[in-house]
């Protein structure tokens, strides 16, 4: 068990100082707290009842959850991650990274230890088991990421279900009439991650809207089971004369898939893509499509969760309404 001679010793700082720290009866440094703060954290010490004097005073520090996964684009989570740093410092905050898929036992290792003064929560699923833990523990948090029981929390998001819509309504406008959707790895519908449901549900909703043939799959990372999907869609359909891409990490293989089959974009077949905009121009093509705006959601997400903790109760959820972006990959498609 983890001993507060343990923690100063991590932190290089004496017993009493730790102790004065957590109970808050002498002022210490700034600099002094975040280091044993952090030597909490690395050690798992849990102060019980002293964390409960910590938490009324304020850390400058901002809880992060954001589980690395295997089928999550580790690149596309560290934009995020980088946004919310960068708005934190400028705010003289600093972030705790929690980067494991801890649940309920994350929030409550947060809360209990008193590290932090807010907690920004992503890779918000259809059920997650987290948000009536938060609510119920009163710490203040945001969402990155909604869902329906996300009630009386705040969250912001980009409107995923509308950035499929746009997606769509393009190729439509362009006379495309059979379009296949690539979406997410299966796992994350299996998690019933928020922002693939939505896009599936967008995608649905605006080919029946159209009148026209709209189907959509989830999609492995790996180069050769992409390679697969593709010919196997398109050889089952040969009428497809275009494709919404719902997976930044497949783009190489879906763009070198149809250049094998003698496919030419966008003469052939258009692609639109939901990815970071950096993602879409460095292609071979540069895509057509809907960025994701890691950088203005992770601002809004830390300037909506320090409102909070400054006891401003006016923060409101917010969705971020898609840009589609033209570009090379998309064109009227031919008779």
């Amino acid at each position: 068990m983890v001993t507060i001679a343990d923690v100063a010793r991590h932190a290089g700082v004496s017993v009493s100082t730790v102790s004065y720290t957590l109970s808050g009866k002498r002022p210490i440094s700034a600099e002094t707290r975040k280091r044993i703060a952090r030597s909490v954290a690395e050690l798992g010490y849990r102060p019980n009842a002293k964390a409960q004097a910590l938490a009324s005073n304020r850390t400058n520090t901002l809880a992060l959850m954001a589980p690395l996964r295997a089928d999550n684009n580790v690149p596309v989570i560290m934009q995020f991650v980088a946004g919310i740093a960068t708005a934190a410092r400028e705010h003289d905050h600093d972030i705790l990274l929690l980067t494991q898929g801890e649940g309920v036992e994350g929030v409550r290792r947060v809360r209990e230890t008193a590290l932090v003064d807010a907690v920004i929560v992503m890779d918000i699923e259809a059920d997650d088991a987290r948000l009536p833990v938060l609510r119920k523990m009163g710490l203040p948090a945001v969402l990155i990421g909604t869902t329906e029981n996300a009630g009386g929390l705040v969250w912001v998001d980009l409107d995923f279900g509308r950035a499929a819509e746009a997606c769509v309504d393009h190729l439509a406008g362009l006379g495309h009439r059979s379009i296949l959707m690539l979406g997410s790895p299966s796992a994350v519908y299996e998690r019933r991650s928020s922002y693939a449901l939505a896009f599936a549900a967008g995608f649905e909703s605006a080919v029946r809207r159209h009148g026209i043939d709209g189907r959509w799959c989830p999609s492995e990372p790996a180069y050769q089971a992409v390679s697969a999907l593709v010919e196997q869609e398109l050889a089952r359909r040969p009428d497809t004369t275009a494709l919404v891409v719902h997976n930044e990490g497949i783009l190489g293989a879906v763009l070198g898939t149809l250049r094998r089959l003698d496919l030419r974009v966008p003469e052939d077949i258009s692609v639109v893509a939901l990815c970071p905009e950096q993602t879409a121009v460095n292609q071979v093509v540069e895509l057509t499509g809907v960025a994701v705006p890691a950088e203005q959601i992770g601002r809004a997400a830390v300037e909506m969760v320090l409102r909070q903790v400054d006891g401003d109760g006016t923060a409101q959820t917010r969705l971020i309404a898609p840009q589609l972006t033209l570009r090379q990959s998309t064109a009227v498609r031919r008779a």
